[in-house]
């Protein structure tokens, strides 16, 4: 029997690393959770849908593989959204799947059917609604490339509930709540032939590449050698009260903080840690200052910020 979509969505994550996938229970993405459970991977129900993303984003932020959450059509997907704006805003890599109602019954007054893609594409790298079958391997897997590269962050897929469940399930399903399952007149042959069609389509036809944003890189590592390189190296010579100031950015993509750290001590000047920089040094470092960064700053002869915005934290630069 071939795989149905929760199947193929849980070894793709698999494949890719993915130990867990957090959740509160809902009929629209069960074959998400038994899939990823099939796989070996740990399915974690929390007590609330803003929790899972939250959860997902913290493994994320620990291990560096994409967090992933699976939550249910309508009020599931609009209780994430505080914790998917902090994903953004924090820049960590997440995929995180939204059950939907039927692709014939979008639209319709199908139970918690919502335009959930307009309420997730201001907040998310992209927003994508999968309708084939054939369309979840390929979606899933740029979805978490596309989470990971240039400026990480959350990535939505919307995998409507006729996608999800085996073809025959899906099919006895439309047949038994349209009623021209057995029935004999001209307009129920019809719908019937249109159902079949469609269920052909969706199930059989390949995928059709569905365009989303390009994937960003980072800029490259500039070459010791680099004259900005040498400019930075001279002007610390020169200064009498140099500053650093490191955030979050220094670490993207980074699975070993270690070289940075050395790289800091190594400079041994006054140092401020920010975000997910916090902790690169440890808990006691003679370099490290965690109070009156605005004060010192403001008497600093050179200021190096690495990876850190100039938002209101840093008085917008």
């Amino acid at each position: 029997m071939a795989d149905d979509g929760g199947a193929i969505i849980g070894r793709i994550l698999a494949s890719q690393g993915v130990k867990q996938l957090f959740t509160l229970c809902g009929g629209h993405i069960s074959p998400i959770l038994v899939g990823a459970d099939a796989h070996g991977i740990q399915v974690v129900d929390v007590r609330d849908e803003v929790s899972a993303v939250f959860a997902a984003d913290a493994v994320a932020r620990m291990t560096g593989v994409p967090g992933v959450a699976a939550v249910t059509a309508g009020p599931g997907v609009t209780n994430t959204i505080t914790a998917v704006k902090n994903a953004q805003l924090a820049q960590s890599p997440l995929v995180i799947f939204g059950g939907a109602a039927a692709t014939l019954l979008k639209g319709r007054g199908a139970l918690q059917d919502i335009d959930q893609i307009s309420l997730m594409e201001p907040i998310t790298k992209w927003a994508v609604s999968i309708k084939k079958l054939n369309s979840i391997g390929p979606t899933v897997e740029r979805a978490l490339d596309l989470a990971q590269s240039g400026v990480p962050g959350p990535v939505f897929i919307e995998v409507p509930i006729d996608v999800l469940y085996p073809e025959e399930m899906v099919r006895e399903m439309f047949m038994n709540e349209s009623g021209v399952k057995g029935a004999k007149n001209l307009g129920s042959k019809a719908l019937e032939l249109y159902m079949r069609g469609h269920l052909y389509r969706q199930f059989n036809q390949p995928h059709v590449s569905i365009i989303p944003p390009s994937l960003e890189s980072l800029p490259p590592k500039p070459s010791s050698k680099s004259p900005h390189v040498d400019k930075v190296a001279s002007l610390l010579r020169k200064a009498e009260r140099p500053a650093l100031v490191v955030g979050s950015q220094a670490l993207v993509n980074c699975r070993d903080p270690k070289p940075i750290a050395n790289a800091v001590k190594t400079l041994g000047i006054p140092t401020w840690l920010g975000g997910m920089a916090r902790g690169l040094l440890g808990r006691q470092s003679d370099i490290q200052l965690r109070h009156k960064r605005t004060a010192a700053l403001k008497e600093a002869d050179l200021v190096i910020v690495a990876g850190f915005p100039f938002d209101f934290r840093m008085g917008y630069g």
